[in-house]
């Protein structure tokens, strides 16, 4: 579908391929609000800042010992919905010379400038989750490792997460590692990491992967939550929720050229889950207590 624009008599100017577009060169650049990290898997639809959707976490059904005469007892299942607050709006507006022949010429916006604001818009959507995720995730002890003795305790911690996500009877396929840059540059000085072909799939992919092994996605990201190096856990414990508003178009009121803008609506929410998680009378879940689906370790590095 086209739209009238500034021009008159021209219907060439497409925002539905500008948005598509912003998508495309967007979610490559996230960490924490990745399917890596984060799913996707809410319900309701996103329009204004204030907005909420919602999850619907299946309380495990009670297994039953089958015997005569007694047979079956069928039962009813039971749903806890959680709510998603749209808490976050950003936009993002560009002024180009002639949107209409920017588009027709390339097909999308992009630009160098056009590149380095989708970027900041996902650093600060990234940021926005990353203490979402970690603010909520069970702690760990500290890290210490001596001076010559930094790799292998970096690596050892994440295999002490990995117990932890075990002891939690947390799904095993698709678990994530998320490292600060520091962490990443230590960690890939370890065989495991280093020769991660020979343990896993190795390889620098979008979304900061840094390789695949013993069950786990690494990835790292300067996008880290203050006091944290290393975050363990499974996307199906977080969610981000995340929409880009249809983008305007129109003509600049103090420059000879056009504005495109868009507004970035999102916002997000660890889940909780029945057998790990506490719930309360009213149906809803204790989220004063950390999850234990996410687990969270700081370095104290040495001098």
């Amino acid at each position: 579908m086209a739209f009238q624009y500034q021009h008159t008599g021209t219907l060439t100017f497409v925002p539905e391929a500008w948005a598509s577009s912003l998508l495309v060169q967007f979610d490559p650049l996230l960490v924490w609000s990745s399917r890596l990290v984060s799913n996707r898997d809410y319900e309701g639809e996103i329009r204004n800042k204030g907005d909420v959707v919602h999850v619907n976490s299946l309380i495990r059904p009670t297994v039953g010992e089958y015997s005569l005469p007694e047979g079956m007892m069928a039962q009813r299942p039971e749903t806890v919905d959680q709510e998603i607050p749209i808490s976050q709006a950003d936009y993002l507006q560009l002024l180009i010379e002639d949107a209409e022949r920017v588009q027709l010429a390339t097909g999308d916006f992009n630009s160098p400038i056009n590149k380095q604001m989708i970027r900041a818009l996902a650093a600060k959507a990234d940021t926005f989750m990353g203490n979402v995720i970690a603010s909520s995730a069970t702690a760990l002890p500290n890290i210490t490792p001596s001076a010559g003795t930094i790799p292998a305790s970096l690596y050892g911690a994440i295999l002490d997460m990995m117990l932890e996500l075990d002891e939690s009877d947390v799904p095993e396929a698709n678990r994530y590692v998320v490292v600060s840059p520091k962490a990443k540059r230590y960690l890939v000085e370890h065989p495991a990491i280093a020769n991660a072909a020979a343990y896993g799939e190795g390889g620098v992919t979008a979304n900061g992967v840094v390789a695949r092994l013993s069950g786990f996605t690494v990835a790292a990201t300067t996008a880290m939550p203050t006091g944290v190096d290393i975050v363990a856990g499974h996307p199906d414990f977080a969610t981000f929720a995340s929409q880009f508003n249809e983008p305007r178009a129109g003509q600049s009121e103090k420059y000879r050229a056009d504005y495109v803008d868009s507004l970035h609506l999102c916002g997000g929410k660890v889940l909780r889950y029945p057998g790990l998680d506490t719930k309360k009378a009213d149906n809803t879940w204790d989220e004063t207590l950390p999850s234990k689906g996410i687990v969270k370790a700081a370095v104290t590095w040495p001098s």
